[in-house]
Order: structure tokens, then C-alpha cells, then sequence
């Protein structure tokens, strides 16, 4: 029997909903969750690959092979054609993307007990910002990637769209509302009509006032606190020694605070360069450190303690950072000052966006009758302080941060599959 799905891939996490008794509903994909991080492990010594929360497991136990996340965040990227190795062996990105999409679809069927041939996907305003050509390839690639699963038909949603659509499911009145979707990858943002009248209209444009996005996320907040708190243990902004006394080249430390580009910094004439440069340090035991992290390929384990640490300052007030795994005791005390303090160009950032969305739907902000919050970033006091100064009056609603896109995606492929 054949049904019809919708699928979030998100930066960070994933999910996938069913029309199941004329209703939409998200399968529990790992462990009673409804989310699938968006993570696989090529596990080289057993030839095999896991993903989600298994994936993240298996690397952190130390086994042997490739831990990959962040992949949308390649969509649109020339990484796209340069493809990567694994194993020694030449991959191209759109095979990696397919087997994650794949398995979210084998996991759907076997606990569905259905065919899915028909999906809404969701995309973000912007794969990439201004930069058109580049978003169109993105979502071409995209496409091609379903396609090639077996699904026979397949549509584009916003992803803010999705959530409002989901909303919409629990009005009484009608509402002009902004959608606040902020994830790991990007911020999407639409000023919508909402009504109970129009929940059973597949054609929502005359509904829609504006949309808009930017590409900041939650990874553009880790990256930012890593650089700020993490990395300066292991020599960024340190100094050459001599008269010049230059700071150190900061483009490793960069790559090795983003997700999809950790891996390079693992290469041997890459360690050969800054084992060239500590020679020259003003405070070379900074740089043994970086080298240790990178001969162990642990990279991915630091950054995944600063995603960590993050989430615990979304309610607590300080936190560590435990960086023991590369040098004893090396245990880092953090507070949410100095978080917000390392991502205030991210919160002005989304500000700024927001303010866009609604100078281009001529809309001021007490006109909005409500927020709908919807992505894990916008757990972040700073993000939420940033909205509520702009809509000091209006109802704030919190949806589900990592599930409203997924039903609001499956509802709409139920109705234009209807």
C-alpha cells in the first residue's frame, strides 16, 4: 500500500511524517524519538555505516572511521561537485545526502508497514543566501536525491510554511502571524494568514505576505563560542614569537570549528604545517594541543561538548566545557554572559532579518497577532530576547522545536495528494 510522507532534513535534526487515519503523524525513527540527528558514521574496520544518535555514539567510543553531520549545510556549495573520500574511496556528497534520506525512508515503510512514493520536502528560504543560481542547484540536487529513492512525485515547501501550517491546526480565529523557524543550518521567517477556514486550502500564496530567511543557525552559534572559548586553549589568536610577533594563521582554527569542513584539518601536511609553526610560537605548548586533537581526529568530539555546553546555557547559568580528552584537567568554566557575548552577531544578525520580513510585507509589529517559535535555536534566551524586544505585546507561542516542520509538511502533503 502506498502513502504519501512529509520529510524534514534539518542541519542538525530529521524527521519524517505519515498520513495514518486521514491524520498526519511523525514516526519514532530511533530509540522512542521522533528526531534522527542528522549524523552517519562510516565505520571503516567493520564496513558498515550507522546513523543518528548511534553514529554520534560510535565515534565517541573512539571506533574507526568518518563521522559526518551538517550535510544540508553543503547543499548549494562547490563541495557538492568536489565530492570527498571515505574509506580511500572517491564519494560525491549527493550519494551521502541519499543514504541518510534513504534510511529515514526505510525506517518510515518498516514501522508504517506502507510504500512511501509521494513527498513534500522541506527546504529553507535560502539554501544559500543571495545567490539564486546557487539556491536553484541546491534544490535540483535535492530533488534529484528523492527521485533517485523512488519517490515518483515530489513537491517543495518552505519550511516556515510547514510550521505555520502546523499551527494553524490549533486556531479558533484568524491570526496574522510570523514564523519564527531558526535551526542548526538557517533562520526562515513568513508573515502568514492563518484561519480554521483555511486549513483544507492546498494553495496558501494568497495567504502568504512574505518570506524571508538568512543563512545563521545553531551551528553559526557553536562556531562562534568554539572560537571564543575553546580554541584559544589550542592557539588561536596566540602569537608568533619574534619582534612581530604575528598572531597565528587562523584559517585552521576556523575549519575546525565547522562541521562539514573538520575532516580536512586531519590531513597530514595540514599537521605538518602547524607542527612547522609551533617552532615559531610564542606559547607552543597551545599548538601540541591542537596537534594531539588532530592526530586523534577529535575535532568532531570537541565540537559536539561546545554544541553541549550551549544547550545547558539555554537553562542554567554557567557550565564546563570538559576538554580533559585532550589534556588533563583541562576543564573550562562557561556562563551565559560569555556565550551571548561570543554570538551577539548571530542575534543581530536574526534581528535584523526579522526586521526585513517585516519591512518587505509593509506590516508593523503590532499588527502580528502572534509568534510561533519553532527550531532548537530558538531555545536561546538571547534569541528569545531578541524577538520578544521587537514584539513586546504579542503572543509568543513555543511549537514543537523539532516536530512542527515535519507535521506541517505532512499535512500539506496529504492535501495536495489528496
Amino acid at each position: 500500500m502506498s502513502t504519501v510522507c512529509g520529510i524534514d532534513f534539518g542541519t542538525s535534526n530529521s524527521t519524517i511524517g505519515i498520513a495514518h487515519q486521514g491524520k498526519a503523524k511523525l514516526i519514532k525513527l530511533e530509540n522512542d524519538q521522533h528526531t534522527l540527528p542528522s549524523a552517519l558514521f562510516f565505520n571503516y574496520d567493520e564496513q558498515s555505516t550507522s546513523y543518528g544518535r548511534q553514529a554520534i555514539a560510535e565515534y565517541i567510543d573512539g571506533e574507526h572511521g568518518r563521522l559526518m553531520r551538517s550535510l544540508k549545510s553543503i547543499l548549494g556549495t562547490s563541495l557538492m561537485k568536489q565530492g570527498t573520500h571515505i574509506n580511500q574511496q572517491a564519494v560525491t556528497y549527493n550519494d551521502i545526502i541519499a543514504a541518510f534520506i534513504h534510511e529515514l525512508k526505510s525506517r518510515a515503510q518498516i514501522i508504517s508497514e506502507q510504500y512511501l512514493s509521494k513527498v513534500v520536502a522541506g527546504r529553507p528560504v535560502h539554501f544559500v543566501d543571495n545567490d539564486k543560481s546557487a539556491d536553484t542547484m541546491a534544490q535540483n540536487a535535492l530533488e534529484g536525491v528523492y527521485k533517485s529513492l523512488g519517490f515518483q512525485f515530489v513537491e517543495f515547501q518552505f519550511e516556515p510554511i510547514a510550521a505555520a501550517i502546523n499551527y494553524e491546526q490549533t486556531l479558533d480565529q484568524e491570526e496574522l502571524a510570523l514564523i519564527v523557524d531558526i535551526g542548526g543550518g538557517t533562520s526562515d521567517f513568513s508573515i502568514i494568514r492563518l484561519s480554521p477556514e483555511s486549513r483544507n486550502k492546498a494553495d496558501r500564496i494568497d495567504d502568504i505576505l512574505t518570506t524571508s530567511g538568512v543563512h545563521i543557525g545553531g551551528n553559526d552559534f557553536d562556531r562562534s563560542f568554539n572560537l571564543s572559548k575553546a580554541m584559544p586553549m589550542l592557539g588561536f589568536n596566540s602569537h608568533m614569537g619574534g619582534a612581530s610577533r604575528r598572531r597565528m594563521p587562523s584559517s585552521h582554527f576556523y575549519d575546525l570549528a565547522t562541521w562539514h569542513l573538520i575532516h580536512n584539518q586531519y590531513d597530514r601536511k595540514n599537521i605538518h604545517q602547524i607542527e612547522s609553526l609551533r617552532i615559531h610560537a610564542e606559547q607552543p605548548e597551545l599548538l601540541d594541543r591542537l596537534v594531539k586533537l588532530l592526530k586523534y581526529q577529535d575535532g568532531h568530539r570537541l565540537i559536539s561538548l561546545v554544541e553541549e555546553c550551549k544547550i545547558s546555557l539555554t537553562t542554567q547559568e554557567t557550565s564546563q566545557l570538559d576538554l580533559s580528552f585532550i589534556e588533563n584537567e583541562l576543564i573550562l568554566d562557561c556562563s551565559c554572559d560569555e556565550f551571548n557575548e561570543a554570538t551577539v552577531n548571530q542575534v543581530n544578525g536574526i534581528y535584523k532579518t526579522i526586521h526585513d520580513c517585516l519591512l518587505a510585507s509593509q506590516t508593523k509589529a503590532q499588527q502580528i497577532n502572534s509568534v510561533f517559535l519553532t527550531g532548537g535555536t530558538t531555545g536561546l534566551p538571547a534569541v528569545r530576547n531578541a524577538v520578544e524586544s521587537i514584539f513586546p505585546n504579542t503572543k509568543i507561542v513555543e511549537g514543537n522545536r523539532f516536530g512542527s516542520v515535519g507535521m506541517g509538511l505532512t499535512i500539506d502533503a496529504m492535501r495536495r495528494f489528496a
